[in-house]
Parts: structure tokens; sequence; C-alpha cells
């Protein structure tokens, strides 16, 4: 995803109200913001940050988890988090159960999950980021 869009996507969903719901389901998509997409929105993200040789990429990724592209559905969605076996790495329509999350927000720990925020090493994520993880989350997590 261009900068230029992540930016428009950003702004249209502060403008027209994405929120966090009182549900606990997360972030809300709201009409006349472009559905988010793991193909343009989610993947570029884990692509420039995390789908890195040695980290979540190649034959031998960290905790099993590959997030390269055409690998980041299969290995995420519905699939138990080798740190917290109670909580899926993604869980269709909800991101506050969704361990993926909690590990780029570093609320892992608070969840009882281990380890470190991710990407570990780099810079975390910008709230944009994950509110776009949250978006594509709360849609569904389809393999779009």
């Amino acid at each position: 995803m261009s900068v230029f869009r992540l930016s428009v996507v950003a702004g249209l969903a502060v403008l027209t109200g994405v929120a966090c719901a009182g549900d606990g389901t997360g972030l809300e998509l709201v009409s006349g913001v472009d559905q988010v997409t793991l193909s343009g929105d989610v993947q570029p993200i884990f692509t420039s940050t995390c789908a890195l040789s040695g980290c979540h990429a190649g034959t031998n990724p960290q905790l099993d988890m590959n997030l390269s592209e055409g690998q980041t559905f299969a290995n995420v969605v519905n699939v138990p988090a080798m740190e917290l076996a109670t909580m899926n790495r993604v869980t269709p329509g909800q991101p506050n159960s969704s361990y993926l999350v909690h590990k780029v927000q570093g609320t892992h720990l608070d969840e009882g999950g281990s380890g470190f925020q991710m990407p570990i090493g780099r810079s975390p994520l910008t709230q944009t980021e994950i509110d776009l993880i949250r978006a594509w989350i709360s849609a569904g997590a389809k393999q779009n």
C-alpha cells in the first residue's frame, strides 16, 4: 500500500468515525471507507516489517509463523498462538481476541502471553498500521 493511500484510508477513518466499539470487537468499518484487504493493506505491513530473513519468513520462520506474501492467511487465521495456546493468532471479527494484535500493540503480556512486542529489534508499528490490521480482522480477516 502506498504511503498516500495509507494516509487517505487513515484520514477517512478518522473523518467518518471509525472507532472502538464498546462490545469488544475493536475497530468497525464505517460506510464510505474502503474495505481493508489482506493483500492491499495488511500484507505490505508484514512484508516490510515481519517477513524478513531470520524472522517470519523462509523455510524456518520464528514460531512457525510465515508472514510472507501468499503464506500469511494460512499461518495466522484461526491458528492457535504458540505463546498463548488459548488464543488464536487471528480470530476473524475479533481483534481484541487476536494474539497478533496484542503482539504488535505490546499488550501480549497483559493477556498471559510471552516474549517481546513485535517487530523485535525494529521500531514498533505505527498506530495507523495497527489500525489497518485491526480493521482487516474486524471485517472478518478474509483472504482478500
